[in-house]
C-alpha cells in the first residue's frame, strides 16, 4: 500500500501538471485542421490582408440563437473563424455577436443596417414552424462599411469575409476592360460575373477604335462571345496589348446552337477569331462537344390528346467536371458548358499551354454542322474520346517580347445570364470559373483560391452494375460473415478451455 506521504506527492504533482498545461494552453494556442477543404485554417491571402490593416476592423454579427442543428452550426463556424481573424491580426479585428430576435430595437438596428431576416423551417414540440431568422454581419472600418447580407450554409465565409476586408481597405480598384462592338453580350447580361468582380474591380465597356488604344490604362481585359468578323486592326490592337504585358480572357462560341423552330441546328462560327488564336499556337475545332455527363432540356411531347413536358439528357450541354490544380480551376466540382469545341495546342515550346478543363471519360464530338435530334437514342459508341480539352491557359511571349497571357473558354455563354427579361441563373462553379480566370491575370493576392473553398458536393463515384452488383452483397454479407466468423472463434476457445479443464493436474 502506498504511504500517505507518497500519495500527497502524487496528487501535488498531477496539480503541478494541470497548471503547467493550463498555463502552456494559454500563452500558446493550438489547433489542428483536419477538414478536406481546411476551412478553419486561414489562407496566406487572408493573412497578407489582415497584415496590412492600419486601422481597427469592427464586424458585428447578426445571428438569431436556438435554429435548428444546421443552421446553428452556421453561426459557430463563423464564430471560430472570426477568433482566427483576431488572433491573425494580432487585435486589429475585433468583433460582436447580437441576436435581434431578442429586442424589438435590436431588429429594426438589423434591418436598417441591410440585414434582412430569412424564413427557416423547424421543429418545435413535434410541430413544425418558420421562424424568422437573421444570418448576417457589418463590417465596418473607419467610416466605411461593407454588407455580408446572409451568410449560407456551406458557403466560402472566409472568402467573403476577406474580400469584404479588403474592399473597404482598398484605396483604388483595377479597371477591367470587356471589350464590346462585335454584338459580345452587354455588361447587364453578366449579372452574377459582374456582382463578383465589382467587389475588388471596376469591370468597364470598351470599344477598340482606329485612331485612340483605348486598352493603355488597362491590364485585363475580357472578350465574351463575338458573333461578328474581326478586322485586320483590331487584331493589331490585341498583339499591341498583349506585347507590352497585357491579359486576356476570350470566351468564345465557336459554333452555335439553335434550338428554336421546328428544324434545331448546329453550325459553325467564324469571326476570324479563330485565326488569330491559332497562329499564336491555339487552335478551337468547329465542332460539338458531347458528353455523358450532361444536362437536361425540357421536351413536349404527344401523348394521345395531350402534350407533356418531359426532360432528356442533351449531350451537347455537357457538365465538365475534370478540372486541373491550377488556381483558375483549383476547388472547381461543376461547370456547365453549352455548345462547347474542343481546342489543342500546335505552338512552339515558348508559349506554356495549361489544359485548365477536361471532359469526362466518356465524351467525343460532332463536327457542324450538326441536326439537333432529340429524340435520338444514344449508345456508348457515341462517346469514344476522353478528356477533351474545353478550356486553356497560355502563357510566355505570345505578342513580342514581353511575357503575357491568355486564357481560353470554349464556349461563350457559359457565363452569360441573358438579357433582361430571359436572364437565367447559372450555377455557381460556372462564375467561379470565368471570374477566377480574371482574378488570376489581375489579382495576385490569391483571394480566388478561397472563392472555392467551401466543399459543396461530394458525388459518390459512378460504378459499372457489375460492380454495384458485388458491393450491394459484400455490403450486406460482410458484416454477417464477420459475426459467425467471431461466433465460431469464441465457441473453439470455449471448448479447448473446456477440454484443458477436464485434464488431470489442471489448477
Amino acid at each position: 500500500m502506498r504511504t500517505r506521504s507518497s500519495v500527497y506527492k502524487f496528487i501535488l504533482m498531477f496539480a503541478g501538471i494541470v497548471l503547467l498545461v493550463n498555463f502552456l494552453s494559454y500563452r500558446y494556442f493550438l489547433r489542428i485542421d483536419f477538414t478536406a477543404d481546411k476551412r478553419y485554417t486561414l489562407s496566406k491571402a487572408t493573412r497578407g490582408i489582415l497584415s496590412e490593416i492600419r486601422e481597427p476592423v469592427t464586424i458585428k454579427a447578426y445571428f438569431t440563437r436556438e435554429l435548428p442543428p444546421q443552421i446553428d452550426a452556421v453561426r459557430n463556424d463563423f464564430k471560430d473563424l472570426l477568433i482566427e481573424y483576431k488572433t491573425a491580426s494580432k487585435g486589429m479585428v475585433q468583433y460582436s455577436f447580437t441576436d435581434p430576435n431578442e429586442k424589438p430595437e435590436l431588429e429594426q438596428q438589423a434591418m436598417q443596417a441591410g440585414i434582412q431576416p430569412v424564413i427557416i423551417d423547424s421543429r418545435e414540440k413535434d410541430k413544425s414552424v418558420q421562424k424568422k431568422a437573421y444570418l448576417g454581419a457589418i463590417i465596418q472600418l473607419g467610416e466605411k462599411t461593407e454588407l455580408i447580407p446572409v451568410i449560407q450554409p456551406g458557403a466560402a465565409m472566409e472568402y467573403e469575409l476577406s474580400t469584404a476586408i479588403k474592399k473597404i481597405a482598398a484605396a483604388t480598384r483595377p479597371a477591367i476592360a470587356f471589350l464590346q462592338g462585335h454584338k459580345e453580350p452587354a455588361l447587364q447580361e453578366m449579372s452574377q460575373a459582374l456582382q463578383a468582380l465589382s467587389v475588388l474591380y471596376t469591370p468597364q465597356p470598351v470599344t477598340l477604335t482606329d485612331t485612340a488604344d483605348a486598352l493603355a490604362s488597362f491590364h485585363t481585359a475580357v472578350l465574351v462571345a463575338p458573333k461578328d468578323s474581326f478586322s485586320l486592326d483590331y487584331f493589331r490592337q490585341m498583339d499591341a496589348f498583349l506585347g507590352r504585358g497585357g491579359n486576356l480572357v476570350i470566351a468564345m462560341d465557336r459554333v452555335n446552337g439553335d434550338l428554336g423552330g421546328g428544324y434545331p441546328m448546329g453550325s459553325a462560327v467564324n469571326t476570324g477569331l479563330e485565326s488569330w488564336l491559332k497562329n499564336k499556337g491555339l487552335v478551337v475545332h468547329d465542332n460539338f462537344v458531347i458528353d455523358t455527363k450532361c444536362d437536361q432540356i425540357g421536351v413536349r411531347q404527344q401523348m394521345g390528346g395531350f402534350t407533356m413536358q418531359s426532360s432528356v439528357a442533351f449531350p451537347y450541354f455537357p457538365i465538365i467536371s475534370n478540372f486541373s490544380d491550377n488556381p483558375i480551376s483549383k476547388g472547381l466540382e461543376a461547370v456547365l458548358m453549352p455548345f462547347a469545341s474542343s481546342m489543342e495546342f500546335h505552338g512552339d515550346s515558348a508559349i506554356r499551354f495549361i489544359p485548365l478543363a477536361r471532359t469526362s471519360e466518356k465524351s467525343g464530338y460532332k463536327m457542324a454542322p450538326v441536326f439537333f435530334d432529340i429524340n435520338y437514342e444514344w449508345q456508348e459508341n457515341d462517346f469514344p474520346q476522353s478528356g477533351l480539352v474545353v478550356a486553356a491557359l497560355l502563357q510566355g511571349k505570345l505578342s513580342g517580347n514581353l511575357n503575357s497571357r491568355l486564357v481560353v473558354f470554349g464556349s461563350g455563354k457559359f457565363a452569360v445570364n441573358g438579357q433582361e427579361q430571359q436572364q437565367q441563373r447559372l450555377a455557381p462553379d460556372n462564375v467561379n470559373f470565368f471570374v477566377n480566370a480574371i482574378d488570376y491575370l489581375t489579382d495576385q493576392s490569391g483571394l480566388m483560391e478561397l472563392r472555392t473553398k467551401g466543399i459543396t458536393s461530394r458525388p459518390l463515384k459512378e460504378l459499372e452494375d457489375s460492380s454495384r452488383t458485388f458491393w450491394k452483397y459484400f455490403n450486406f454479407l460482410f458484416p454477417i460473415l464477420i459475426i459467425l466468423g467471431y461466433g465460431i472463434f469464441r465457441s473453439q476457445r470455449n471448448r479447448i478451455i473446456r477440454m484443458k479443464r477436464m485434464e488431470e493436474g489442471y489448477v
